[in-house]
């Protein structure tokens, strides 16, 4: 690692001790404490999380340029600018902890399976890292699946030593570094199209079922595999910082490293239009036993699961529902009722073009009194947003607006 340079670690630890008057602020504690009995399972006032934004067109007043040279001072510098950014604009629920999260090192690469990708892109912004894909069908066969071969998980804790130890030497009598590990996240049914097309795996879930059933065999071996490589190399964490995008706080999990003392994430977001049935044959059955193994289970994102909750009630460490703004809202929530956490998404195409305050409105109170009226624990979860058309003020207007139809309902 390069040695980081006194300019560099001047700027550092100037951000640093911002960082750290916002973590000692009081509504820290509060929040964590609302967003940990909202998970478990004590209806309170909803928390509002704004995840996935996008950076390239947020800046004000260069308030995100990053001014460090060395490339892990940018990386430090970025985290607190943005964190600092957040706070003064687009706040909500936010909760600044007392410590630099620094994430373990972890490789699992997916090109060790003996395929990589193949695809056509198009973009409208250079800048964005949201483009559309067409993919190459590489999996057609049995024999092409036969043939891939398992990953292996790569972890390095000398280097997560120097990193966490030169982070310390610069800020560490101002900040604590917590060095942190990982939620098992698993989504197969996102990857699989990735190497067959959309279009292939809808088509073949009727004209070529055999195949699929072998497809996704193999995804779940290697993802039982994965899993039991990272809890073996200590990768794994109660302690993190998020869970995909919503507060990971819990009393319901002990501390610990192994797999019974983590979140497990999983969703199949392209097979919302299949039947409860088909989806039960080709996703739940198979993700049924890697959830078992772990202590908590969040499931479901952008695909709408009102349908396929009945399916979900049999999981016994089921806690979190994902719930996406294409669902019925009043179907959800009577049927969560105060059994598990409704994770709403709101809709970010509502930051997009020229921001209605009542549009926003409408959604937020709809699915507030739908939750309230069932006794449901819920949340609110602004993500996925690919662009606010590079007007941040929409972004600031969406958590006032949200935050104030809250407020009406929470005095």
């Amino acid at each position: 690692m390069n040695a980081i340079g006194a300019r560099d670690r001047e700027i550092l630890r100037e951000l640093a001790k911002r960082y750290l008057e916002l973590a000692a602020l009081p509504q820290q504690t509060e929040r964590f404490e609302r967003a940990r009995d909202i998970n478990d399972l004590k209806p309170r006032r909803p928390v509002v999380w704004l995840h996935e934004i996008p950076w390239h067109e947020m800046d004000i007043d260069s308030k995100l340029r990053l001014t460090c040279e060395n490339a892990f001072a940018r990386e430090m510098e970025e985290f607190f600018r943005q964190t600092l950014y957040r706070w003064e604009y687009i706040q909500a629920d936010m909760v600044v902890e007392n410590a630099y999260p620094l994430a373990r090192y972890y490789l699992y690469d997916e090109a060790e399976m003996g395929i990589a990708i193949q695809e056509h892109q198009l973009a409208i912004d250079s800048a964005n890292t949201i483009v559309s894909h067409a993919y190459i069908d590489q999996l057609d066969t049995p024999e092409k699946v036969a043939v891939l071969t398992q990953p292996q998980v790569k972890a390095d804790p000398e280097l997560d030593a120097r990193r966490k130890a030169q982070a310390e030497d610069i800020f560490g009598d101002i900040l604590p570094v917590r060095l942190h590990g990982y939620y098992i996240y698993h989504a197969p049914w996102d990857r699989i199209p990735r190497f067959r097309s959309v279009t292939s795996v809808m088509t073949d879930l009727i004209d070529r079922p055999e195949l699929l059933h072998d497809t996704i065999k193999k995804f779940t071996a290697f993802g039982q595999y994965r899993m039991k490589q990272m809890e073996a190399l200590g990768l794994l964490d109660t302690n993190i910082p998020e869970l995909h995008c919503t507060p990971p706080y819990t009393s319901d999990l002990e501390p610990g490293t192994g797999l019974k003392n983590i979140w497990f994430r999983c969703m199949a977001q392209m097979f919302t239009e299949v039947s409860p049935a088909m989806w039960d044959e080709f996703e739940f059955e198979y993700v049924k036993p890697l959830m078992a193994q772990c202590g908590l289970v969040y499931y479901g994102c952008c695909e709408a699961l009102e349908r396929k909750i009945r399916f979900l009630k049999t999981i016994p460490n089921l806690r979190k529902i994902g719930v996406p703004p294409r669902a019925n809202v009043e179907s959800c929530a009577e049927q969560i009722g105060g059994s598990y956490v409704y994770a709403h998404k709101p809709n970010p195409a509502y930051v997009v073009g020229n921001f209605d305050a009542d549009i926003v409105r409408n959604e937020i109170s709809r699915v507030i009194e739908a939750c309230r009226a069932n006794n449901t624990p819920y949340e609110f979860v602004l993500k996925d947003i690919s662009t606010c058309s590079y007007k941040p003020e929409n972004m600031i207007k969406w958590t006032q607006t949200v935050t104030e139809v809250i407020d009406g309902y929470y005095r």
